[in-house]
């Protein structure tokens, strides 16, 4: 190599990034919905969850590992992006939805409005 040698930087920061979409499972009880999706290698502070009227979002960037000390200045392995979005049901409380990530698996608790539950309705005697 000599010294004019220049390297340019080509990966997915000259690229649009291309989202995945994460493999959900979808579990429904009298009480609500949990919503299971595959998000490995995403950080907490890389996920997004949003409702916008009544489409869930779902997104999250997975954080690339680079060794201390050391910048990547090419790379072919395109690190992904997931994204995944969901109509939901009226029926559904979306106010209290309750979000939990660990070992890469997003968990998502979804309740029905209290509306929309069964319940059970007491026959007195006489």
């Amino acid at each position: 190599m000599n010294d004019n040698t220049q390297v340019t930087r080509q990966g997915a920061d000259q690229e649009p990034q291309r989202a995945v979409q994460p493999v959900v499972d979808v579990f429904e009880d009298a009480v609500g919905i949990t919503l299971l999706a595959d998000m490995p290698g995403v950080p907490r502070d890389q996920l997004e969850i949003k409702i916008e009227g009544d489409t869930l979002l779902i997104e999250g960037g997975v954080q690339q590992l680079t060794p201390d000390g050391l910048e990547a200045v090419y790379a072919e392995v395109r690190v992904p992006r997931y994204r995944r979005s969901f109509t939901l049901s009226r029926e559904l409380d979306t106010a209290h939805i309750e979000a939990n990530l660990k070992d890469g698996v997003l968990s998502l608790r979804i309740p029905k409005q209290a509306q929309a539950q069964p319940r059970r309705i007491p026959v007195s005697a006489g």
